[in-house]
């Protein structure tokens, strides 16, 4: 009988092939005595045992390496997936890098954006500013509105009797002059063309009406304080031309027409000599015009 210290000792798989082996043997020796007539078993049985023992063995060395290459495979899957986890991360913290440089690129961008803009409205401002100063751009205000008609004698207004009133306005502190809608300029002029007087090259009918946007309150005071002013009421005293100023809240002046800009020579010469020469011939105005 065996020993049962061995029996516990003994590896489980050893103690299953072998108890497994055991009874088959100890059935095929039983049938074996059966058929011959209780004679002892061949010892054939001891080879079929042996087979299967090797065959037993070489599935349990099959398993066992098959489940080695599986935890090979296993092994190469971990670290590359290690891998690819580190390569993520290296990809992300680029990416974070290039987010904050593109934030300050951006920064930096808004900055010079608002500076441009703020640029382009000053100079917009001041377009707009210098256009209507200039009387290249409509403009709109307070000031006075004058209008002077033909005589009922038949004295007709001329060119030279409106040059004096225009002229007292401009000294008197207007900001900007039309006569019946025509814008005045520094390039405009008041002539008779036949019996029409003409503005911007375009002619007029009477009553003339000379709106002059500026403080309403010194500019008709203003006006006949001047020599122009003076000047231009007494024609009219004397032709007998009716004429009324009125002050007025709101003037809206249009712009001189765009074909005033188009020069058709120039003058060589600096900024400063083109401004002394263009006040010598302002002045020269005047004088032709009080004359």
């Amino acid at each position: 009988m065996p020993d049962p210290t061995d029996r516990v000792n003994t590896p489980l798989l050893t103690l299953i092939t072998q108890q497994s082996l055991d009874e088959d043997y100890q059935l095929v020796a039983e049938r074996r005595a059966a058929e011959n007539g209780g004679t002892p078993p061949h010892p054939r049985p001891a080879r079929i045992a042996a087979v299967v023992v090797a065959a037993f063995g070489l599935l349990v060395t099959v398993a066992a390496v098959q489940t080695s290459a599986n935890e090979g495979v296993q092994s190469a899957s971990r670290q590359s997936l290690i891998g690819q986890i580190d390569a993520s991360k290296n990809d992300v913290a680029h990416l974070q890098r290039r987010i904050v440089r593109l934030r300050e690129h951006n920064l930096a961008l808004q900055s010079q954006l608002d500076a441009v803009t703020s640029a382009q409205q000053d100079a917009a401002t001041r377009n707009e500013r210098l256009a209507g100063g200039s009387g290249f751009g409509p403009v709109s205000g307070p000031g006075v509105r004058i209008t002077v008609d033909d005589s009922p004698t038949g004295e007709r207004v001329v060119d030279r009797d409106l040059r004096p009133l225009v002229n007292g306005l401009w000294n008197a502190g207007a900001e900007a002059i039309a006569i019946n809608g025509q814008r005045l300029t520094s390039r405009s002029a008041i002539r008779n063309s036949s019996a029409a007087i003409q503005v911007n090259s375009r002619p007029l009918s009477p009553p003339y009406v000379v709106q002059a946007i500026g403080d309403p309150l010194t500019l008709e005071a203003n006006l006949m304080q001047t020599t122009g002013g003076l000047l231009f009421r007494d024609i009219a005293t004397t032709l007998g031309y009716p004429w009324d100023m009125d002050t007025v809240d709101d003037l809206s002046l249009p712009a001189a027409p765009a074909r005033l800009l188009r020069l058709s020579h120039a003058v060589e010469g600096t900024a400063e000599q083109n401004l002394h020469s263009l006040n010598s011939e302002k002045s020269e105005q005047k004088m032709e015009a009080q004359q």
